[in-house]
């Protein structure tokens, strides 16, 4: 059990810089060019961390506060979900509502920090962030009202068990695969991926969760980067479990298999991103709406 925690502490703490590795890798491979190098993400947040933060005589501690928050949170919400069908080192009943909290609150300090800046710019993106999580949410707790009918559980590690769905067959698999798809929906949106949001454009006008943080410098940035990181790869653990619930019983094959589908996912990320286009700002209600739609249908389906 103690070697058991000290991976998933480890796991979480070395991995996340790799998904955009992987991401940026696969957005090179469909651009036809070499691209930066997979380990990329850590060498810019080891120069990141080595400089000097400079930040605006108006601003408060809250500005500081932001990424400081938001990467503990992103940290805490990643010791909730199960990696590879082990239990996680935070488990109990009702845990997916903190898990949800959390996200919450690193989101909250976040759009703060922003605001604090005074730049209009800034908040103009706090208030889309805001907007757009609002809808994501009930697509979020829809999915976890979905896994708790099915499992009888309250908690994320009894939810993405697996057994569930090798005894009850082919019903409960389609219920799965309408979870999975509407949280990968929630996925991109939380993270500010295409097509909600592109986390490489300058423009001002169209970014959401990049333009929040262009005050930030030097060690505050690499907070927020390696806070995204984190949540990304806590997120895509959920999307995981839910879309690969089988496992075999012996922990290190199960934590391979995990380790295998979440870069799999990571180059699903980047296909996406590679082949589709960022939407109108007008548009990303009616996905994340649609998202919403599918976990309800799951829901719907079980009570058939």
């Amino acid at each position: 059990m103690i070697l058991e925690v000290a991976l998933h502490i480890a796991t979480v703490i070395i991995l996340p810089p790799l998904l955009l590795g992987i991401v940026n890798r696969t957005k090179s491979v469909f651009a036809g060019r070499t691209g930066p190098p997979i380990l990329q993400s850590y060498y810019d947040l080891a120069k990141l961390f080595r400089k000097q933060m400079v930040s605006s005589r108006t601003t408060t501690w809250i500005f500081l506060a932001g990424p400081v928050v938001g990467l503990t949170t992103a940290l805490g919400a990643a010791l909730i979900v199960p990696l590879g069908h082990a239990e996680a080192p935070v488990a109990f009943a009702g845990d997916m509502i903190l898990f949800a909290a959390l996200l919450s609150l690193g989101r909250f300090f976040t759009a703060a920090a922003a605001l604090d800046t005074g730049s209009s710019f800034e908040g103009m993106g706090a208030a889309r962030e805001l907007t757009y999580s609002c809808l994501a949410e009930p697509a979020l707790f829809l999915g976890f009202v979905v896994l708790a009918r099915l499992t009888g559980s309250q908690s994320l590690s009894g939810m993405l068990g697996g057994e569930t769905v090798l005894h009850e067959g082919s019903v409960v698999a389609g219920v799965l695969v309408l979870v999975g798809a509407s949280w990968f929906i929630v996925l991109l949106a939380e993270n500010c991926r295409i097509p909600f949001d592109d986390p490489n454009t300058h423009l001002e006008l169209t970014m959401i969760h990049e333009v929040m943080v262009l005050d930030h410098s030097g060690p505050a940035l690499g907070m927020i980067l390696y806070g995204s990181a984190v949540k990304l790869f806590a997120m895509s653990a959920l999307v995981i479990g839910v879309v690969l619930p089988w496992r075999t019983g012996v922990w290190l094959a199960d934590g391979a298999l995990f380790l295998v589908a979440i870069g799999a996912l990571a180059v699903l990320i980047g296909i996406v991103e590679s082949t589709m286009a960022r939407l109108r700002l007008s548009h990303l209600p009616n996905l994340l709406v649609s998202a919403a739609l599918l976990s309800g249908f799951g829901l719907a389906f079980l009570y058939r």
